[in-house]
């Protein structure tokens, strides 16, 4: 707002010199006084939209911060495929060593192998 000649206050407390032939002060001085209302409201809203301005900003640094940080974890994933490998396997074999409890020699009777690792 370096660029802004006037403030409201000052637009207010501005006085003008009288002439015989000038125009009539309170027309004036009414005509001041929505152009002090505006000016206020164009100050308010240009301040809302620095501060919109500077929030949207931060949540942009916030939210790339998190696509590089979220980008980095798939490529650790992908350089070690055998730990999820082994941690799949793992599972599998204690799934089959529950259903072998639970069921008993029922599966052990099963012609259908598939079950067994």
């Amino acid at each position: 707002m370096e660029n802004v000649n006037f403030t409201p206050k000052e637009i207010l407390q501005k006085q003008f010199r009288q002439k015989m032939r000038g125009y009539d002060p309170d027309d004036v001085d009414s005509f001041l006084d929505n152009v002090i209302k505006d000016y206020d409201t164009f100050v308010k809203e240009n301040q809302r939209l620095q501060d919109e301005n500077e929030r949207l900003l931060a949540k942009v640094d916030e939210l790339t911060k998190q696509v590089q940080v979220g980008g980095s974890q798939p490529q650790a994933a992908a350089a070690n495929p055998a730990s999820s490998n082994v941690t799949n396997m793992d599972i599998l074999k204690r799934l089959s060593n529950l259903e072998r409890h639970v069921f008993g020699s029922q599966l052990d009777n099963d012609p259908n192998e598939s079950h067994r690792l």
